[in-house]
């Protein structure tokens, strides 16, 4: 039975009711973990607001904000979670970005600075939160974090976000080697594409979507709550022999070798 009572969860990248964070978020919770919850601060505090009326309903016991370029931000982030819980069991990282103008067109059009930044939110992140968590797992400990496709095939208009993927993977690779040590593990799911806040900025988001559901065996794309269903699974100790590894949950579509339109003959 998957069991996540008395694991502490942190949940990074919930942004609305559309994100794939949020769809893991309501699947630990379910299955007992307590959590806390980091959102992207702004002037206005737009965003802390959706996010804290979106995740109350769980009750998480930690609330911060998290702007993974602010080295300041995620020390205090983790100087709560010591002072609040004593230990970390589970880190979610959902944490992705690039330019709308990185994603669409020619990839060698890619800027430095829109090059840098991709890499630097998306990536090198999960090595930050990682670092930062690994004193805080005591007995064991489960981080997942989010991939895709693009990461190892071209994906049209996904540019600079593929390789921002393809190096967060390998990331999940040294992370599960060098924390295995500590019974921590490490691992990624590659969700199909779903229509999210982030996914949106991506040119040609609705054909990915549509090409996926005439393609993939399952004829469909996959929801949240699927995505979320594998990282409480990941979390658990039903998965204790996983690590290093980067799950599909995207219908079956990443084993097709070409497009076959529902209902056309082999």
């Amino acid at each position: 039975m998957l069991d996540l009572n008395g694991k502490k969860a942190l949940v990074t990248g919930i942004a609305n009711n559309r994100s794939i964070a949020w769809g893991i978020a309501q699947q630990l919770h379910a299955a007992g973990a307590e959590l806390g919850v980091t959102y992207l601060p702004d002037d206005r505090g737009r965003y802390k607001d959706k996010v804290e009326k979106l995740v109350a309903p769980l009750e998480p016991s930690l609330f911060l904000p998290c702007n993974v370029q602010d080295d300041e931000q995620i020390d205090a982030l983790f100087a709560a979670i010591e002072e609040k819980w004593g230990k970390i069991d589970i880190l979610i990282h959902c944490l992705a970005f690039a330019g709308k103008d990185e994603l669409t067109g020619d990839f060698s059009n890619t800027s430095r600075q829109g090059y840098l930044q991709a890499l630097d939110i998306s990536s090198y992140s999960l090595v930050q939160l990682a670092a930062k968590a690994k004193p805080l797992f005591k007995d064991s400990g489960s981080i997942v974090t989010l991939t895709y496709l693009g990461g190892v095939r071209v994906i049209p208009n996904y540019n600079v976000m593929g390789i921002a993927k393809s190096a967060l993977e390998m990331n999940v690779r040294y992370l599960a080697a060098e924390l295995g040590e500590q019974n921590v593990r490490v691992n990624g799911i590659s969700a199909g594409p779903i229509r999210t806040l982030a996914s949106s900025a991506v040119g040609g988001i609705l054909d990915m979507i549509h090409n996926v559901e005439n393609t993939a065996p399952l004829r469909r794309t996959v929801t949240q709550t699927e995505v979320g269903n594998t990282a409480a699974f990941l979390s658990s100790d039903l998965s204790s022999g996983i690590t290093g590894q980067v799950i599909y949950v995207d219908a079956g579509y990443e084993v097709m070798g070409m497009s076959a339109p529902a209902g056309s003959e082999a």
